[in-house]
């Protein structure tokens, strides 16, 4: 066998350190840190052009991930991929600009909750399994969540326990095949009858393995210019946040019904006292549609009867050159300039952090009613039954008078009538990366 030519040497060697070249994250006590010690605050936004999986097309990902970095995000938040697609393109091209992921481990057909049933069954293992397996390879998968706004309303709850039984499952994968310990988390509705109550639940039992690595919350109560951290609600949630055990931060958040979004937030999340809590925020969202929360559009709107395949879907182009929607574009990418927070480094963090857990939240009459303390469901269990028994001890924290802002991703809700997935249309530096790979190792074979 001849000699490995010099030139394929260097394209290894080079694809290999631009894929080893982003930190991981990490979860240690209260916040997000990356594999070299710095903590980690999320500027991120959603990202979900078409329904089934936006991390499949390279070239449109090397388009919005350029302009993502402009905007200075630095993660993108996905609520439904395909775990049997190929990915590799387009996590690189996010990797390649600093951007890191937080995906939704659910399908359409998978939720925790459907309906008004909640079960954890081995179907429904297997598919959240596959997310991960598909996932986990990349060092800028940041973390997966085990469900979106499960719960609701108060007859909810009876779904929290299996949130928990869906993480000791996702969590005993990754240990069994010994994956790199990626943060399972929940993203939840933010509404007073489940606040705080289901974030101290997810995170208080005995067993660590029993417990999520981080919480997040749909929020869209800080509304127009005039707000501010106290008449906006913030200062309620900061309070029922305080020495959370893990990290939290926002999952949705953006505000639309006052007229353009100047995200004036960022700037109270981003400091004291909520910088010290909260991990960032997660701005709904990338692409404007029908609901008019995006940053960025791909083309003027048509009628919403408009559908031409996987190009248009519902009036709105969803592929091509993204250009930035103003004055919300601007406000955004201003309001992320101005807040840098630096954080702790991980060494002097560690050496004081306290792993012990709250304690669960106890019943009250009219309003939460399961037992942090109970054994959880089993593998395609029915119904919980782990209701507080009277009297039972615990530590109660005040709920927020805040009502729930409704949020178009809620599991509860319909899906959007999006549409396939966009073809690769061109080739850009990392489709040449990849032919480059695919040339390298037939000329390896070839030797």
């Amino acid at each position: 066998m001849g000699a490995i030519s010099p030139l394929i040497l260097l394209l290894f060697s080079t694809l290999y350190v631009t894929i080893q070249a982003l930190p991981t994250i990490s979860v240690v006590g209260s916040k997000f840190f990356t594999s070299d010690g710095n903590q980690f605050f999320v500027k991120g936004i959603a990202y979900q052009l078409i329904e089934d999986d936006p991390l499949v097309n390279t070239t449109q990902c090397q388009l919005d991930a350029a302009l993502m970095k402009e905007l200075g995000a630095n993660a993108i938040r996905v609520y439904h991929v395909n775990a049997a697609d190929n990915h590799d393109g387009c996590m690189a091209a996010f990797a390649d600009a600093g951007i890191y992921l937080f995906v939704d481990a659910d399908s359409f057909h998978t939720y925790v909750r459907m309906g008004t049933e909640a079960s954890w069954t081995q179907d429904k293992s297997k598919s959240y399994r596959e997310v991960v397996d598909a996932f986990q390879q990349y060092p800028n998968t940041a973390g997966f969540f085990i469900g979106n706004e499960v719960l609701n309303i108060l007859d909810d709850q009876d779904a929290a326990p299996y949130l928990l039984t869906a993480a000791v499952d996702l969590k005993a994968h990754i240990a069994e095949q010994g994956y790199r310990k990626i943060p399972i988390g929940y993203s939840a509705t933010d509404t007073a009858v489940l606040r705080p109550m289901l974030q101290y639940y997810l995170v208080c039992r005995p067993n660590v393995t029993e417990r999520l690595d981080f919480y997040a919350l749909n929020s869209y109560e800080w509304c127009g210019q005039s707000q501010n951290y106290n008449t906006s609600g913030y200062f309620a949630l900061q309070e029922e946040a305080e020495n959370y055990p893990v990290p939290i931060f926002f999952s949705e958040d953006g505000c639309n019904t006052v007229p353009p979004r100047t995200f004036n937030d960022q700037a109270a999340i981003f400091s004291e006292p909520m910088v010290s809590t909260w991990s960032g925020a997660m701005i709904y969202e990338w692409i404007e549609e029908l609901n008019h929360y995006g940053v960025v559009s791909y083309g003027p709107p048509l009628d919403p009867s408009v559908q031409d395949g996987d190009r248009v879907i519902q009036g709105f182009t969803r592929q091509g050159v993204p250009t930035p929607l103003q004055p919300d574009f601007g406000n955004l990418q201003q309001q992320w300039k101005d807040v840098n927070p630096t954080g702790v480094r991980l060494s002097d963090y560690a050496a004081t952090v306290s792993t012990s857990p709250p304690s669960c939240p106890t019943s009250t009459a009219g309003g939460w009613v399961i037992d942090g303390y109970a054994p959880l469901p089993t593998m395609a269990s029915g119904a919980v039954s782990a209701v507080v028994p009277s009297g039972s001890s615990g530590t109660s924290r005040p709920s927020s008078t805040q009502e729930n802002s409704s949020s178009a991703t809620s599991e509860g809700s319909a899906p959007r009538a999006l549409g396939p997935s966009p073809s690769v249309h061109g080739y850009g530096i990392l489709g040449m990366t990849t032919a480059l790979v695919g040339l390298g190792a037939a000329v390896i074979v070839w030797l």
